[in-house]
């Protein structure tokens, strides 16, 4: 949503109605995506008057600003806060064009007094003066730009006459006076040029009593001494604004402006951007010698290129005791004599600089590389182009950065991409992606850029044939490829790989080597013989590393895998037999949590080889089977792969409870005397997850803490994370607090370790789970602390659930330390985000915790219709508690004995429980109270008997 405050105020092009409302979204935009203040608001908008209450004064406006521009600002509990990006606001939009050298298209966003809505308070006051400064500023850049390009005639008076303008409006402005002066001079005007000073000389003098500047004495001198300035350079004005590459720019700078480095090369792939760099960076240099452009795309020799761009056959006696930049630009078809040409100079010409841009170096002595990788700020430049194909087209920023993923984030296509929005919607322009190669460029594109297969022809045609086929051979891999993949793969010359990687056709970062998708696409072909041995050798990979993901060595092995895992799923599609592939793509799904993956590809491949399993592949086939739904097979059950072991808690949801932990039993049983330790432990493991959630949650432990101790003599992380993550759950479910967060720290450490672990076992949840048990075991301030931090994760995800889940546990916390009212605040803030959409259970919990600041019934009632269709017990357990606390002593009871049915456990060491139980004990007797008890525990449904006991 574009904020205009560059004039009066705008909201997406629209005016807002209320003068204090407009300044108040004037005071925000100050300061976009930054919290600004409740007193400062009231102190910037109220000067020296405010309001009888403040506060209430300040939220009735943010109200009626909220009504008028929804979801525009947001609260925060110190004040609020213009929620849209620096970008969007037209005034952080002009400052940073300004600061990019684009002032005309700072100038475009100039509507007129800069936060005239404000004009007036004091805190505009500064803002605006800044404003005004740096449009001035914009406008003299703008008209220097204008008055050194080489205008066509019929435009040669026009930044002149807006020179005399702005000379008449600013009479002692001396860098305008001084600016029409030169421009006089360079015109053959010199005479109205001295005018020009003596003119403001003497009003100086008259109207400040002071003499002339130093920059209008040096135009006064140059007026006097020489009527046209020698050029200095070739280079040409720039057509748009250049967008990014701050960090290229200053980099070419420290190396351009220092002693030592005096070749500097631009490497990469085409249209990334070599150009345009090279260009931005020179204008941005002092260089007392001029800047010169030798175009060496269309050249047939670079040294006759270099001495027609300087007018001389004897370059180096017209270059000796100067120092000037040269810049070779295109030298990859050249790239021979253009290196042959560049040492002379550079060895002849004590004080030239070269600043050359090749699809490779030119490889010789003192040459220092700088790639030039896809555009960071890819979208910005994207949207940009796209305002100018098409003004007042809206392009969302998740449509931007899909098509710049798509292209690569090279600049060349990106604006081809935007160019064609000119006669297309976004949408279609999104599905006509995968035709990329043929997007043109316009009336004035160079051949070999006017479209992106133009561009990767100019690389194409100077390889040899070895090297075509090898760029062919990498299109089988999928993110990238070690050496070793590629020699086994592909085979080859390696001195091809290291060509293709010098003509930035292939990149290499540590130790992959990768392609743009773009060339990807370009080079690829039909390759049968090479994708069954690109298949071949990830099926040996994934069996390699199975065994190893089961001891010390799993960090490493799981790094290998993470990073391979686009090859491992093209593997998985292309090769003959996937059976053998997805048996060891098993256990690391299930290790990161993927399950729904996992399905997905075990779908996937039974289709390919039906219902009747190869011989030698029963388990893989079994498995995926199971995991699609089916019954297990004799294969499954008899075996003891990794797998195996889990599938009986991972297909828990398909087949009924009793069954599940039958099941699991009996594989425990079986493997309890497995010889191998790691069988022994995953077996254990299993079998306590199934008990917690389907069985006896109390036996759990009775196996977890063996498992953990296995686990940790293999040197398996995994293992020792879910054992302590789950004997953490344990120790929580019989509410031993303390325990249940000793074991939650741990796991969290393992987790980072490990990374990658998806949700719910990743670092928002786990910092949720902690500041949660550290407010119930009593820790509040270290709650507090977590749950901040937690807080701030929950805001960068930009997730509602995520942020509710956040605001529930505050509440908690408010609750536990006696602030009531904020915990009923926190409440009904979490609830309107969640809006519903969050799992049932953690919408129970919510009402439970509002009973507690609340009016009860209500919340109770929705809580407990919530659980009626809930599987989780630990859940249900924690509703009926929180229940019982607003109910008379014998159904209290009974809520409790369902509970503890629930739970499987025979007391609670949760304190609120501990202190119901002895309410409960001493108003109906121990023999009362232990009946109600036990007849809570027989309940069939105890959340419709709690929801009758409610009325």
């Amino acid at each position: 949503m574009r904020i205009g405050v560059l004039g009066p105020l705008q909201v997406a092009g629209a005016e807002i109605g209320g003068a204090r409302v407009r300044a108040l979204l004037v005071r925000l935009a100050l300061d976009p995506g930054r919290v600004v203040t409740a007193d400062r608001l009231i102190d910037d908008l109220w000067p020296g008057e405010p309001p009888a209450h403040p506060a209430a004064a300040l939220q009735s406006l943010v109200s009626r600003a909220r009504r008028q521009a929804p979801g525009l600002i947001c609260s925060h509990p110190a004040g609020y806060l213009l929620d849209v990006p620096p970008g969007e606001v037209d005034a952080s939009a002009f400052e940073r064009l300004v600061r990019a050298g684009d002032p005309r298209g700072a100038l475009a966003l100039w509507r007129g007094p800069a936060l005239a809505d404000a004009a007036g308070l004091a805190f505009a006051a500064a803002p605006a003066a800044r404003l005004e400064e740096l449009r001035l500023t914009a406008l003299a850049a703008a008209i220097t730009a204008d008055l050194t390009a080489e205008a066509a005639p019929d435009r040669a008076a026009e930044p002149l006459a807006e020179l005399e303008g702005l000379v008449a409006a600013h009479r002692l402005r001396e860098p305008f006076h001084a600016l029409l002066m030169r421009a006089l001079v360079a015109r053959g005007r010199r005479g109205e040029a001295l005018e020009v000073f003596e003119r403001i000389r003497a009003d100086l003098a008259d109207e400040l009593g002071v003499d002339p500047g130093p920059e209008l004495r040096a135009a006064h001198m140059a007026a006097l001494r020489d009527p046209v300035p020698a050029p200095r350079g070739n280079l040409p004005a720039r057509l748009t604004g250049f967008v990014g590459r701050a960090a290229d720019v200053a980099r070419l700078h420290a190396l351009l402006g220092g002693r030592d480095e005096r070749l500097v090369t631009l490497v990469g792939p085409g249209g990334v951007g070599k150009t345009r760099l090279a260009l931005e960076a020179a204008r941005g240099l002092d260089v007392p010698d001029g800047v010169w452009l030798v175009e060496l795309a269309s050249a047939t020799g670079v040294r006759a290129a270099v001495e027609s761009v300087l007018r001389t056959t004897d370059v180096v006696r017209a270059l000796r005791g100067t120092s000037p930049l040269i810049v070779l630009d295109n030298c990859e078809h050249v790239v021979e004599e253009a290196a042959t040409v560049a040492r002379w100079l550079l060895s002849e010409v004590a004080g030239l600089r070269v600043l050359a841009t090749s699809r490779e170096p030119l490889d010789i002595p003192g040459e220092v590389l700088h790639p030039v990788l896809p555009l960071p700020e890819a979208a910005e430049l994207f949207l940009a182009r796209a305002a100018a194909a098409r003004p007042g087209l809206e392009v969302s920023a998740a449509d931007a950065g899909r098509v710049c993923r798509e292209l690569d984030g090279i600049p060349l296509a990106i604006e081809l991409a935007a160019a064609r929005l000119r006669t297309m919607p976004v949408s279609v322009l999104v599905r006509q992606l995968g035709d990329r190669l043929a997007f043109r460029g316009g009336r004035t594109s160079e051949p070999r850029h006017r479209t992106l297969r133009d561009v990767i022809d100019w690389s194409w045609n100077l390889l040899s044939a070895s090297e075509r086929e090898l760029l062919r051979g990498l299109t089988v891999f999928s993110g990238g490829a070690t050496y070793e993949a590629v020699a086994e793969v592909c085979g080859g010359d390696p001195d091809d790989l290291a060509s293709l990687v010098d003509k930035s056709l292939v990149s290499v970062s540590g130790e992959r080597y990768s392609m743009l998708a773009t060339i990807r696409q370009y080079a690829a072909a039909d390759l049968p013989a090479l994708r069954q041995a690109h298949a071949r050798y990830y099926t040996r990979l994934a069996e390699t590393a199975d065994p190893l993901l089961r001891t010390g060595e799993q960090l490493a092995w799981l790094e290998v895998l993470d990073a391979e895992q686009d090859n491992l799923d093209a593997a998985l599609r292309h090769s003959d037999d996937p059976l053998r592939l997805i048996l060891p793509r098993f256990w690391p799904w299930i290790m990161r949590g993927r399950r729904r993956e996992m399905s997905e590809r075990a779908a996937a491949v039974l289709r390919r080889v039906g219902d009747v399993p190869p011989p030698g592949r029963e388990l893989a086939h079994g498995l995926c089977r199971v995991l699609t739904g089916g019954e297990p097979t004799p294969a499954v059950l008899d075996s003891d792969h990794p797998a195996a072991l889990n599938f009986w808690a991972m297909s828990g949801a398909q087949r009924p409870p009793a069954d599940v932990v039958e099941l699991t039993e009996d594989v425990v049983e079986r493997l309890r005397d497995s010889p191998d330790l790691w069988t022994r432990s995953a077996a254990l493991l299993v079998g306590g997850i199934v008990r917690f959630e389907y069985g006896t949650v109390a036996g759990a432990q009775d196996l977890l803490g063996p498992a953990l101790d296995g686990f940790r003599r293999t040197g398996d992380r995994w293992g020792q994370w879910a054992c302590l993550y789950w004997l953490s759950l344990v120790a929580e479910n019989r509410g031993d607090f303390a325990a249940a967060l000793a074991r939650a720290e741990e796991p969290g450490r393992l987790a980072a370790e490990l990374s990658g672990l998806d949700a719910p076992f990743g670092p928002m949840t786990f910092l949720l789970r902690l500041g949660q048990l550290k407010a119930r075991a009593g820790d509040h301030e270290g709650a507090a602390t977590t749950l901040a931090e937690a807080w701030r994760s929950a805001l960068r995800a930009e997730d509602a659930v995520t942020q509710a889940r956040v605001l529930h546990a505050r509440a908690e916390l408010a609750r536990r330390t006696g602030d009531r009212s904020e915990a009923a605040r926190l409440l009904d803030r979490a609830l309107t985000l969640d809006n519903g959409d969050g799992p049932a259970q953690f919408r129970a919990f919510m009402q439970v915790e509002l009973a507690r600041v609340a009016e009860p019934g209500p919340p109770l009632r929705t809580a407990l219709e919530l659980m009626e269709t809930c599987g989780d017990r630990t859940a249900r357990a924690t509703v009926l508690e929180g229940v019982a606390e607003h109910l008379p002593p014998r159904p209290a009871a009974e809520l409790l004995g369902a509970a503890r049915a629930l739970r499987g456990v025979t007391d609670s060491a949760d304190p609120a429980v501990v202190a119901l139980v002895g309410r409960c004990r001493s108003a109906l007797g121990s023999d009362a109270f232990h009946e109600a008890l036990t007849s809570g525990a027989a309940l069939p449904d105890p959340e419709r008997h709690a929801l009758s006991l409610l009325g």
